[in-house]
């Protein structure tokens, strides 16, 4: 299996506003993107990567920095989504802060960085977002759309608001809404971040600061949620930093305090504060049964195309922020329509993470999944 090199993003700007589900539009915004492979003749070999909450557009490869992909497991030559069958596409998506228009970038309204008054933000309007730039780049119909967590959702979003523009649905480590539970993880983390002083409401631009207290708390407590407790112990435990207690309310004690402290030091160099509050949202708001009596089978029947998809779920046994029971909710729906769809459900004890790591099982399905794919598209 080789490696896709050094890859450059493309940046293409709209100039037609983008409405939004809120009632209001993005207008005059910018998608940065990343493509891998060669489109071919019939332009129906292009596969659509979804990005999840702190992930962008790159996906596979090095960047200028030499920063390798965050799915460069999965993505390249010889791998499952092979790039010499392929043509891959990451999309950073609107609202994000890694390229793409968002929170840090200019209003044109005011002059001033748009901040706490960038338009929220919905899977929905990402998606739409998305089919934007794929006409620009004269793709009709995609061979697949693949997401992971909030990437997943995004992959089903395609399959109720573009049916005809994909032929297959892969959603990973994923589920048809959030839980009360995974919903007060994120108004947490929200809070964090609105009641650090930095904040600033949200202009912190303006102030020269970052709230980098918020966002360390928010990074840490999502950290734990993306973690199996059995693969804390095995790798933590109740190791102390420094092999003897130092009797301190203060100081870093344990290992596993350490980590998290090193995880949300880190995430507060890179990460934007506003931007976490508007994909945290996001999150929150995606549940495509709601327009439908909370049916989700219903929500699937309502477009006739959506049977044309085929799907394939993968979750992943140990997953206890996107436990495998939701995605089994999403398959029952389909079969309950009569869609196509297959489903593996991967013992694995990585927790939500698992969806990013080599697991072999994992790996294998994926690749005999694109194998079937790629067979279908030369038939």
């Amino acid at each position: 299996m080789g490696s896709i090199g050094l890859v450059t993003p493309q940046h293409h700007h709209f100039s037609e506003p983008l409405p939004l589900q809120s009632g209001q539009q993005l207008a005059d915004y910018t998608l940065a993107c990343e493509t891998y492979g060669t489109l071919n003749a019939t332009r129906s070999n292009a596969v659509l990567v979804c990005h999840a909450l702190n992930a962008s557009h790159h996906v596979a490869g090095l960047d200028a920095d030499g920063t390798r992909g965050w799915w460069d497991n999965l993505v390249g030559p010889g791998k499952p989504l092979d790039t010499d069958r392929f043509f891959v596409i990451g999309v950073n998506n609107p609202g994000s802060c890694f390229g793409s228009t968002g929170p840090m970038h200019r209003n044109p309204a005011t002059g001033r960085a748009w901040g706490a008054d960038f338009p929220v933000q919905t899977v929905e309007d990402w998606v739409d977002a998305q089919a934007r730039l794929l006409t620009r780049l004269g793709i009709d119909r995609l061979a697949a759309v693949i997401g992971g967590s909030l990437g997943g959702m995004q992959a089903l979003a395609w399959t109720l608001r573009h049916p005809t523009r994909l032929r297959h649905c892969i959603a990973i480590a994923t589920a048809p809404n959030l839980s009360a539970q995974n919903i007060a993880f994120n108004e947490v983390a929200r809070r964090a971040i609105v009641t650090d002083p930095d904040f600033h409401g949200g202009h912190f631009y303006e102030h020269g600061v970052v709230p980098q207290r918020g966002l360390r708390v928010a990074r840490m407590i999502g950290h734990i949620t993306y973690l199996a407790e059995d693969a804390m112990d095995s790798r933590f435990g109740r190791a102390l930093k420094n092999g003897t207690l130092a009797y301190s309310t203060q100081e870093v004690e344990f290992q596993i305090e350490s980590y998290l402290r090193h995880q949300g030091d880190k995430f507060s160099r890179y990460f934007d504060a506003n931007t976490y509050l508007l994909i945290t949202r996001a999150l929150d708001y995606f549940d495509p049964a709601a327009g439908h009596g909370g049916d989700l089978a219903r929500a699937f029947a309502h477009d006739p195309a959506t049977r044309a998809n085929r799907f394939l779920l993968v979750s992943f046994s140990t997953d206890w922020r996107f436990a495998p029971a939701r995605s089994r909710e999403i398959v029952k729906a389909l079969v309950d329509n009569r869609i196509a769809v297959g489903y593996a459900e991967i013992d694995a004890p990585h927790g939500h993470d698992a969806f990013l790591l080599d697991d072999p099982r994992y790996h294998g399905v994926l690749r005999a999944t694109f194998e079937r794919i790629a067979a279908e598209g030369s038939a």
